[in-house]
C-alpha cells in the first residue's frame, strides 16, 4: 500500500513498475497485462467524432464563411480549439476526412498543389519503352492537400482543408495561396505540354489521403466546388491586407472554467457512473487548478482531458505528474 498521504498509485497498480524487486507480487513476465481503456480519442478506428464546444457568436462566424465560401481565418493563443475546428466543422457537416497542410518555414505552394515524381518517372523510361510510359504520365502525378481540395468532392460536397500555422510561413506564401483560392483552379505543366491525343480523355492522377484517381482535363485542375478552407494562426506575425480582406477572420478564447466544465462533462459521462459524484468533485477541483495554472503558461483544453482521463481511472497525479501531464506547450508542441 501507499504511505499516507502519498498520492502515487501503489506498485501492483502500475502497469509499467520500472524495477524488478522481488516483494512485487507479481510475476516478472506475465503472459500479458491487461491494459486499462485508452481515452475515446485515441482508440484506432473508433470513432472521429469528438464533442467541439464554441460560444454562439463564434458559430455564427463559423456559418458566414460557409455560407460566403470563404477562407475562415482562426486566430488565438496555442491551446485555444483552432485546429480541433476544423474536424468538428467537417464531422457535423459530413465532408470526409480533413485534408491538411501544416506549414513551417520552408512550406511552398507548389508542395500543397500537387507533387511529379520525375526521377520515377525517369528510372522506368530507362527500363522499359518511352512511348509507352510518356502515355502515363500522371502515374507520377499526386495531388497534395490543396490540389485534392481543389479536385475532388465528397458526396457532391467540397471538402474541408486544413491550413494549419499560416504564420508560420515564408512572407509571400500567404499571397500566393490566395490566387489560387479565387481562382478555384490551377495548372499542372507536367500535363499541360502533353500531346493532344493524349489529353483527349484526361490524364488521371492520384489525390492525398486515399488511393482514388482524379481526371485531369487540359492540364488544368478546376474546382466544382470551392473547397471550405480553414486556416490557423497563432499571431506571430500579420498577414497582407488583401489576404486578409478576403477572409472570413475568428479569434477563439480560451474557454473558460464553465465552459471547461461543459467540454469535461461532453466527454465522459462521469456524473452517471457509480462512484461519479466523490469522482466529479475531483474533476471539479481539477478544472478549477488547471485554470488557475492557464493564467500563469498556455495550456491545451487536450491536456485538461487527459489530466481527467487518468484521473477517472484512479490515478491521482501528484505534484510531478502533474508537470509532466500540464505541461507548458513549447514551440515543438503547440496543438492548435
Amino acid at each position: 500500500m501507499n504511505p499516507p498521504g502519498d498520492a502515487r498509485p501503489a506498485p501492483e497498480e502500475r502497469l509499467f513498475r520500472g524495477s524488478s524487486d522481488p516483494s512485487d507480487p507479481r510475476p516478472p513476465y506475465p503472459d500479458s497485462t491487461p491494459l486499462p481503456e485508452a481515452p475515446p480519442w485515441r482508440i484506432p478506428g473508433g470513432s472521429a467524432h469528438r464533442p467541439y464546444l464554441i460560444g454562439a457568436d463564434q458559430v455564427d462566424v463559423v456559418n458566414a464563411a460557409l455560407r460566403l465560401r470563404r477562407p475562415l481565418l482562426v486566430t488565438g493563443r496555442p491551446g485555444s480549439g483552432k485546429s480541433s475546428l476544423a474536424r468538428a466543422i467537417a464531422d457535423d457537416l459530413g465532408l470526409g476526412p480533413v485534408l491538411t497542410w501544416p506549414v513551417n518555414t520552408r512550406s511552398t505552394l507548389g508542395e500543397a498543389l500537387y507533387r511529379y515524381d520525375a526521377i520515377g518517372r525517369l528510372r522506368e523510361q530507362q527500363m522499359g519503352d518511352y512511348q509507352e510510359q510518356a502515355r502515363d504520365v500522371g502515374h507520377y502525378i499526386r495531388l497534395g492537400p490543396l490540389g485534392t481540395a481543389l479536385a475532388t468532392q465528397h458526396h457532391g460536397l467540397p471538402r474541408l482543408l486544413l491550413i494549419d500555422e499560416l504564420d508560420k510561413s515564408d512572407i509571400d506564401l500567404p499571397n500566393d495561396l490566395l490566387v489560387v483560392l479565387e481562382e478555384g483552379r490551377f495548372e499542372i505543366p507536367e500535363l499541360s505540354r502533353l500531346p493532344d491525343e493524349q489529353q483527349q480523355d484526361g490524364v488521371a492522377v492520384g489525390v492525398a489521403g486515399s488511393h482514388e484517381l482524379h481526371l485531369v482535363r487540359d492540364g488544368v485542375v478546376r474546382c466544382v466546388e470551392f473547397p471550405f478552407v480553414l486556416i490557423t494562426s497563432n499571431g506571430e506575425r500579420e498577414f497582407p491586407p488583401a489576404f486578409l480582406r478576403r477572409c472570413v477572420r475568428l479569434e477563439l478564447p480560451y474557454p473558460d472554467e464553465k465552459q471547461l466544465t461543459e467540454i469535461v462533462r461532453a466527454h465522459f459521462a462521469t456524473e452517471r457512473e457509480p462512484d461519479g459524484a466523490r469522482q466529479w468533485e475531483q474533476i471539479t477541483e481539477l478544472i478549477r487548478e488547471f485554470v488557475a495554472r492557464r493564467t500563469l503558461r498556455e495550456l491545451a483544453t487536450d491536456q485538461l482531458l487527459h489530466a481527467v482521463h487518468l484521473l477517472r481511472q484512479d490515478v491521482r497525479p501528484d505534484d510531478h505528474l502533474r508537470e509532466a501531464v500540464l505541461s507548458e506547450l513549447g514551440d515543438s508542441a503547440r496543438p492548435g
